[in-house]
């Protein structure tokens, strides 16, 4: 590799330093590799480089990058960074091993996706460019591969990288990989087509110049300025018409074809009248295929591509393809938007065609942007691999969990833990292009609330909503039958009203919840008992609590000097004489003052009470004064705590071992989420011998790390 300014002439002194640097490191890195035939290995290299210098004409940091690739693709350990080598020369190689890495598991069928992940992995797009450079070099010594991987390059050639040159505008790299590939395809088809072209060269010749001679005549009178071009179909292109059109080499009639393309005014009406005067020189001297003209010129591609095309005959009876457009529809039909490969048909994006036309772009005017000018390829989505080397392509923030239900619903819903890239992560890591993903199931997972927050597509969201709604429908159908056991055993009726009154006080918004609860083990029937005896008692005691509210009217209205107190006993919290007021819920040890209400007897108060200011200022003649027993007689009071948490599930179990540490005890325990602030909002209902103890476990409770706000309601 003395000899660099030999191999490399096209570069300045410094380019051929670069070159020389990187080619001398990877000449030393692969001395001991060879070739299937027994060569030196550092011949591929070598010829990739080559192409990319004489044939793309690519600058010389694109050059020193095939050399670092082939070392560091083939020897992981090689310090490449002691080299210095700068960031773009770098990123191009870090592109280059990516796609090498890339091992297609079934190349018929997701062919579309690794032409995206290819581009994916191109942040400096002539990355891909360096890569077709490289399957060209492979192609063109394609035999010195054993049989199996002959034919698997093959394939990926036809299916992966013939598109993306041909989409990069790189036409004779394309029609050259197109033949190879033809030669090892269909060897004896490409023989035959080759060997009639070979047979045919010199009546075309001849065709061509009997062909073109009365058309110079005409158009030089009309004074109309033009260049033609000639071109013959490759082997491939030809094969693939026959196959099409199933029919022999002698029926494809744009074999030959001729380009007339005119030089004028680039005037929209000025353009269409030469194009059309120029197709009736043609249709005069020679008769014309009406059945074969299309007409792009009056009516534009949705691409925007124009041109007269017309098949006409000769007096022998040759057809030939004859192509009529100007220079300026030819410069956008080989250059433009409506380059030749959209009108071919081959899939394509708005995002990746842009991109693609970019680095067309470069190529075809070196120098006049640098890889930062360019923009980058799209990234709306990740392409991520199972162990077995499956591709998938989800979108961009797309978790563990999402990929487990884009394999298989039943893995997503069993999915209890995953492995990326061989190292254990939760189920909701984000994934990265190129991460290996191998999912761990467990018979006993199940999808919850919690996993809504962890996925994005919608796939998931579906399957785990669905699988939730289905297990609370279950739950709820097991949950139905308890209750009606136990409330027949009690003798009780629970009416819908009653039904309906318990769901809003305990906060459920749905019967099949609220029965799922029960099927759950999470809410207690004898709450249920509790709740049909306290009402009852509720209209049991409604003439006393008249009675009661008549004589505090008589009393305050007579003027009497002193006033009753009453002592509380926490025993008797369900007497008759008085109940807690559920709008504040005391407990023993509150500050509290009795109302006598008209219909419930004397309602217990804190003096906090959100209703303690109207109900001091406006009935002050029902106001009783009250006060706690001496000690609590072993009673329990009912409190509501309101409590916002961070969405982490450790802090739930966290709450409720509180709670338990102290003489207290949880009666219900409803959590909502709060995706947009990403906190759970609790509602605690917690029964408390007294408010010293209520403090401690508030306190207790508020003092969690997940913890955010503890309010007593």
């Amino acid at each position: 590799m003395d000899k660099v300014e030999i191999l490399f002439p096209n570069y300045s002194h410094e380019g051929q330093e670069l070159i020389l640097r990187a080619a001398r490191f990877a000449e030393e890195v692969l001395k001991e590799d060879v070739r299937g035939n027994g060569r030196p290995f550092f011949e591929h290299p070598l010829g990739v480089a080559r192409i990319v210098s004489d044939e793309i004409g690519l600058p010389a940091d694109c050059v020193a990058a095939v050399f670092l690739h082939e070392a560091v693709r083939m020897h992981p350990d090689a310090d490449v960074e002691a080299l210095g080598f700068d960031r773009t020369v770098m990123t191009i190689v870090d592109g280059l091993n990516k796609i090498s890495a890339i091992k297609p598991r079934d190349t018929h069928l997701e062919a579309e996706k690794y032409k995206k992940l290819i581009i994916q992995y191109s942040t400096d797009p002539r990355v891909a460019v360096l890569k077709i450079a490289d399957r060209l070099e492979v192609m063109r010594n394609i035999s010195v591969f054993p049989k199996p991987s002959r034919e698997k390059k093959v394939m990926e050639t036809l299916l992966l990288y013939i598109p993306i040159a041909h989409q990069l505008g790189l036409y004779n790299i394309k029609r050259e990989l197109e033949d190879i590939y033809l030669s090892y395809a269909e060897p004896e088809q490409y023989r035959l087509i080759t060997n009639k072209l070979k047979a045919t060269e010199r009546d075309r010749e001849k065709l061509t110049s009997e062909f073109i001679e009365p058309l110079k005549i005409k158009l030089s009178n009309a004074g109309i300025q033009y260049k033609l071009k000639i071109r013959t179909k490759s082997a491939y292109s030809i094969w693939a018409k026959m196959a099409k059109q199933q029919v022999p080499f002698e029926g494809v009639y744009d074999v030959f074809a001729i380009r007339f393309i005119i030089d004028c005014p680039e005037d929209p009406k000025t353009e269409k009248d030469l194009c059309w005067q120029v197709y009736s020189f043609v249709t005069e001297e020679y008769e014309p295929d009406i059945k074969r003209l299309r007409d792009w010129v009056t009516n534009p591609k949705p691409n925007g591509y124009e041109s007269l095309h017309i098949t006409v005959k000769n007096r022998e009876g040759a057809y030939v393809e004859v192509q009529i457009r100007t220079r300026r529809m030819d410069d956008i039909a080989e250059n433009g938007f409506a380059s030749h490969w959209s009108y071919k048909g081959i899939k394509h994006e708005d995002s990746l065609d842009k991109w693609l036309s970019a680095v067309r772009a470069t190529l075809e005017h070196p120098g006049d942007e640098s890889p930062e000018d360019l923009p980058l390829p799209p990234s709306r989505d990740i392409f991520v691999f199972t162990p077995s080397g499956e591709l998938r392509i989800l979108p961009s923030g797309s978790s563990v969990l999402d990929f487990a239900f884009d394999i298989h619903t039943g893995i997503g819903s069993r999915c209890m833990a995953a492995k990326v890239n061989g190292k254990a992560v939760p189920l909701r890591e984000k994934l990265s292009t190129g991460d290996v993903i191998e999912i761990i199931t467990s018979k006993n997972q199940r999808p919850n609330q919690d996993w809504l927050g962890w996925v994005i597509t919608s796939k998931a969201r579906q399957k785990i909503r669905q699988a939730i709604n289905e297990r609370i429908i279950k739950a709820a159908a097991e949950g139905r039958e308890l209750p009606g056991r136990r409330l027949k055993n009690w003798k009780l009726e629970f009416p819908d009203d009653l039904l309906r009154d318990f769901m809003k006080h305990n906060g459920y918004s749905t019967v099949n919840s609220f029965y799922a609860d029960i099927g759950d083990g999470n809410l207690d029937v004898n709450l249920i008992k509790d709740f049909i005896l306290t009402t009852e008692q509720r209209h049991q005691e409604a003439v006393e609590a008249a009675q009661a509210a008549d004589a505090a009217r008589t009393h305050a209205e007579i003027g009497k000097s002193h006033e009753d107190i009453l002592v509380l006993n926490a025993k008797n919290v369900k007497g008759l004489d008085y109940k807690m007021a559920r709008c504040c819920n005391p407990v023993y040890g509150d500050d509290v003052f009795g109302f006598v209400s008209r219909t419930d007897g004397i309602k217990i108060h804190r003096m906090t009470c959100p209703n303690a200011a109207r109900l001091l200022e406006n009935y002050p003649y029902r106001i009783q004064k009250v006060r706690w027993a001496e000690a609590p007689s072993g009673g329990t009071f009912q409190v509501a705590l309101k409590i916002t948490a961070v969405m982490e599930n450790r802090v739930l179990s966290s709450i409720m071992e509180v709670v338990s540490n102290f003489r207290a005890s949880v009666r219900s325990f409803n959590v909502s989420e709060n995706p947009r602030q990403g906190t759970y909002e609790i509602s605690a209902s917690i029964a408390v011998l007294s408010n010293t103890e209520l403090d401690k476990v508030v306190s207790q409770i508020r003092a969690l790390k997940d913890v955010v706000k503890v309010s007593r309601q």
